[in-house]
């Protein structure tokens, strides 16, 4: 079992930051592409990771030209239970990287994060 799980969108740059910090640092670790339909949490996946998860659990939700384009708001957003709701129809919106340690997550933004999280 890997010691880090890394939620990670290859076109990002600050995921790729996190994937090669895990690499440098030598910790075993788990890629999840959740852009890939076939990889892309489900809602009891989502619900572990809200529960773990250290961050304001609204900031798990990227605001891009999606969020807007779909109508979303931060109202939509606003609790657990709709952050679950928006990923699960819209997984595309799951902020990156997000990263999995001993039952704790953290998103990796800013990059600064992610190295003193990696060394546990």
């Amino acid at each position: 079992m890997s010691d880090v799980v890394i939620f990670h969108n290859p076109n990002c740059s600050a995921s790729r930051y996190a994937v090669e910090q895990a690499e440098a640092a030598g910790v075993d670790h788990r890629i999840v592409k959740y852009m890939l339909v076939a990889e892309r949490p489900d809602r009891a996946a989502l619900e572990e990771l809200v529960a773990q998860l250290e961050d304001p659990v609204t900031d798990l939700v990227r605001r891009d030209a999606t969020f807007t384009k779909l109508g979303l708001t931060d109202a939509d957003v606003a609790t657990a239970e709709q952050v679950v709701d928006v990923l699960v129809e819209h997984g595309e919106l799951l902020q990156r990287p997000v990263l999995v340690r001993d039952g704790v997550a953290i998103i990796g933004r800013p990059k600064d994060r992610v190295a003193p999280f990696l060394a546990g």
